[in-house]
C-alpha cells in the first residue's frame, strides 16, 4: 500500500467508522477530539499550502516553462503542437499537489465544515434504548441542537457564551454524570431550585400537580405489550408519557447518585430539590427509564443540547419530523 492510499484509507476509515458506529448508537466517546486534530493538522497544512507550497510551485513552474521555452525555441516551427503537449503536461506536472499535500490541505474545508457543524450546530445521536417511548422510539436517528443553551468549546466542554439554559419540556442529551463518555436522552422536569416530587405515578413541581389527562393505551409492538397511556404538560408544551400496567417500577436510590441529600425517599417515590446549576430528568417511559429519581441531578456542563428531529429510522422510514 502506497502512503497515499494509507493516509486515505486512515482518514475515510475513521470518518466511516464514526458514522457506522453512530448508526449502531456506540459513537466513539473521543471522536470530537480525533476530530479536532484532524482539523488542526490539516489547517496547519492548508495554511503552508497557501502560503509557502503553491507560490513556490509557481515559481518553479514559471521558471522551468521559461527554461523549456528557450531550449526549443529553434524547433518552435518545425514542430509547434508536439511542443505544446509537452509545455502542457510539463506545467501540469509541475503544479501538481503532492499527495501529501492533496491529502491533508485537500480535506481541510470538508473537515473543517464537519467539525463546524457537529461541535457548535447540530449533532446526531441515535436511540439505543426505549426509556422514552412513545415520543422516541429504539433505533431512531435524532439530531441534537447545540447552540440553542449557549456555545461550548468542543473537547473541553466549557460554555464559551451563554444563549439559553433547559426548559421544562425539553427533550436533551447530557453525558451521564456518573459515566460522562456515556449519552443519555431524557426530559427535563425539575429546574435549578424546584421541588420535584414524584409519588404513586403522580408528577407535582412547587407543590403544583403536573396536569395529565389518559388517552388509549400504547401498545409495544417490540414487547408485544400494553401501556397506560397519558399526555402530560410539562412547560409549554405537551407530551405523551406510558406507564407499565400494575404498581410500576419501585423508586429506590441508586448506589452512585450526584447529590443524596438533596432527596427524601419513601415507600411511596422520591421528592427532591433541584440544585443549582442542575436539572432533574425523567423518561416518557415511566417505569422503564433510569433517571434522576434513582441517581440524581444532571449538572449544567454535562448539557450536550435539545434533541427535536427525528431525520431516520431504519426500522420504520415513516418517522421522520419534529418532536417534544
Amino acid at each position: 500500500m502506497t502512503p497515499m492510499s494509507a493516509l486515505t484509507a486512515v482518514v475515510l476509515g475513521a470518518l466511516g467508522a464514526y458514522v457506522l458506529a453512530m448508526i449502531g448508537g456506540q459513537v466513539p466517546t473521543d471522536f470530537a477530539l480525533f476530530l479536532f486534530v484532524c482539523t488542526l493538522v490539516s489547517g496547519l497544512y492548508f495554511a503552508a499550502e497557501v502560503w509557502f507550497f503553491a507560490p513556490r510551485r509557481r515559481e518553479q513552474t514559471v521558471r522551468a516553462l521559461l527554461e523549456f521555452d528557450r531550449r526549443n525555441r529553434p524547433a518552435q516551427n518545425a514542430r509547434p503542437e508536439v511542443l505544446a503537449k509537452e509545455r502542457s503536461a510539463l506545467q501540469e506536472a509541475l503544479s501538481r499537489r503532492p499527495w501529501w499535500v492533496e491529502y491533508t490541505a485537500g480535506f481541510f474545508p470538508v473537515i473543517a465544515l464537519v467539525f463546524v457543524l457537529r461541535s457548535f450546530l447540530f449533532e446526531p445521536f441515535r436511540i439505543p434504548s426505549g426509556s422514552m417511548i412513545p415520543t422516541l422510539q429504539v433505533g431512531d436517528l435524532i439530531l441534537v441542537n447545540k447552540y440553542q443553551y449557549g456555545i461550548r468549546l468542543p473537547v473541553l466542554n466549557r460554555t464559551a457564551l451563554e444563549l439559553g439554559h433547559p426548559q421544562r419540556g425539553d427533550v436533551i442529551v447530557f453525558r451521564y454524570p456518573h459515566q460522562p463518555s456515556q449519552d443519555y436522552i431524557k426530559r427535563v422536569v425539575g429546574l435549578p431550585g424546584d421541588q420535584v416530587d414524584y409519588h404513586d405515578r403522580r408528577l407535582t413541581i412547587n407543590g403544583k400537580p403536573v396536569p395529565m389527562r389518559e388517552v388509549a393505551p400504547y401498545f409495544d409492538p417490540g414487547r408485544v405489550q400494553s401501556y397506560l397511556q397519558f399526555i402530560e404538560t410539562l412547560g409549554s408544551g405537551e407530551h405523551k408519557a406510558i406507564f407499565s400496567e400494575g404498581e410500576g417500577t419501585q423508586i429506590r436510590p441508586a448506589l452512585q447518585h450526584t447529590n443524596r441529600d438533596a432527596c427524601v425517599y419513601s415507600a411511596g417515590g422520591v421528592a427532591c430539590t433541584v440544585p443549582p446549576e442542575s436539572y432533574f430528568v425523567m423518561g416518557d417511559n415511566r417505569d422503564n427509564s433510569e433517571d434522576s429519581r434513582f441517581w440524581g441531578f444532571v449538572p449544567d456542563r454535562n448539557v450536550v443540547g435539545r434533541a427535536f428531529f427525528i431525520w431516520m429510522n431504519f426500522g420504520n422510514v415513516g418517522r421522520i419530523g419534529r418532536f417534544r
